[in-house]
């Protein structure tokens, strides 16, 4: 086909599809009359009072847009975090030394308080060794007695009075180191708490690395969560917190934060805070999984609806109405909510912003404003121009 007859059929085929746009597509006159190019129709103007009149037409009938007010919300107010419950204290006891288990005095679920006697090694040799330096110590007595008689009439010297007492005193060390390894022998609780399943019975042999018993202080639990990086600067030791059992969601324990970690974990990006909350019923344990939250001020943001936020190659935007002016500021998206979007721009709250009829909007156009939302009155037209 000659080059002629391809440029012919061309712009037979512009000239059908622009005809297409302009009668097929709603507010395509009014776009050719924005940008200079003919007139829109004098019932296109006759339209827009009467959309106003009828509130719900929606933003094609006169070429009105729908516009929401800028509001505010508050961001980072409230913490959720999952945490880990532990006992106030918590020890492993073991015993000093090794040997046969003689005697268990305590069971699981038994109360003990700090020094009580939970067990008993076998200590027969320890007593032997603790009488023998008992007598040596009486025999240290006794010879010490003679000398310092003797010394009286100067048949002994001081150097054997010397002598004596030392050996005195060795006599009593002996003793001491002999009553300490009997004493041994007996395993104490170094914490008052309620003791937990027993690992070892009465005839086991035990060493110092035994666990004989495991106690736990549940007086109070220590609740151990992360929180995320940017609560660092508002959690503070002594803020109150809620917690509630995932088991037990109904329930809710109240406590505070007792110890904030000092730095923030490099590989989650998080900081590990431990909260108290008292147990005087006894119906938490170590082990449990809770729910904590904590309310905090929070920051203040513009909030704005989800469908004005639109995007183009330089980021996010919205189109604001100054005075019956369209104009396209720039936001940074804060959070995003079912409901609203908080938004870091140059918006005031109260401000109008198109929601609805944004392709008919441009940079410093006229607008009318076919309905506002979120006012009072909700629904009722409210139509502005600038004349032209």
């Amino acid at each position: 086909m000659p080059i002629w007859k391809q440029f012919i059929v061309c712009i037979a085929l512009l000239a059908i599809g622009a005809a297409a746009w302009l009668f097929f597509v709603p507010g395509s006159r009014e776009t050719l009359a924005g940008l200079g190019i003919g007139n829109a129709p004098a019932s296109t103007e006759a339209a827009a009072p009467a959309a106003g009149r009828g509130g719900g037409r929606g933003p094609g009938a006169g070429g009105g847009v729908i516009t929401s007010p800028v509001t505010t919300a508050t961001i980072n107010d409230r913490l959720q975090a999952i945490g880990t419950g532990r006992a106030a204290e918590t020890v492993a006891v073991t015993p000093f030394a090794s040997g046969r288990l003689t005697e268990l005095l305590v069971r699981s679920g038994s109360t003990v308080e700090a020094g009580d006697i939970i067990a008993r090694l076998d200590a027969q040799a320890e007593t032997i060794t603790a009488e023998r330096a008992r007598l040596a110590l009486e025999d240290a007595q006794a010879r010490l007695e003679r000398v310092n008689q003797l010394r009286t009439s100067n048949t002994a010297s001081q150097v054997q009075v010397t002598e004596a007492q030392l050996g005195l005193e060795n006599a009593r060390l002996e003793l001491a180191e002999a009553e300490l390894a009997l004493d041994r022998r007996e395993v104490e609780a170094p914490i008052s708490g309620v003791v937990g399943i027993l690992p070892v019975s009465v005839g086991n042999y035990v060493t110092n690395a035994t666990e004989i018993a495991s106690i736990d202080d549940r007086s109070s639990i220590l609740i151990d969560f992360w929180a995320p990086e940017r609560y660092a600067g508002a959690i503070q030791v002594g803020a109150e917190i809620e917690a509630s059992l995932i088991a037990r969601p109904n329930e809710v324990f109240r406590g505070q934060v007792s110890a904030v970690d000092n730095r923030v974990d490099g590989q989650s990006r998080t900081l590990r805070v431990e909260a108290t909350i008292e147990n005087p019923s006894d119906a938490l344990r170590a082990g449990m999984s809770f729910q904590v939250r904590m309310s905090f001020p929070g920051e203040t943001y513009p909030a704005v609806d989800p469908l004005t936020v639109q995007w183009g190659t330089d980021g996010a935007f919205v189109w604001a109405v100054e005075d019956g002016v369209a104009r396209r500021v720039p936001v940074r998206v804060v959070q995003r909510n079912t409901d609203s979007i908080l938004i870091a721009a140059e918006v005031e709250p109260g401000m109008q912003i198109i929601s609805e009829g944004i392709h008919l909007v441009r940079e410093g156009g006229d607008v009318r404003i076919a309905q506002r939302r979120g006012e009072t009155g909700e629904g009722i037209p409210a139509v502005e121009a600038r004349g032209s």
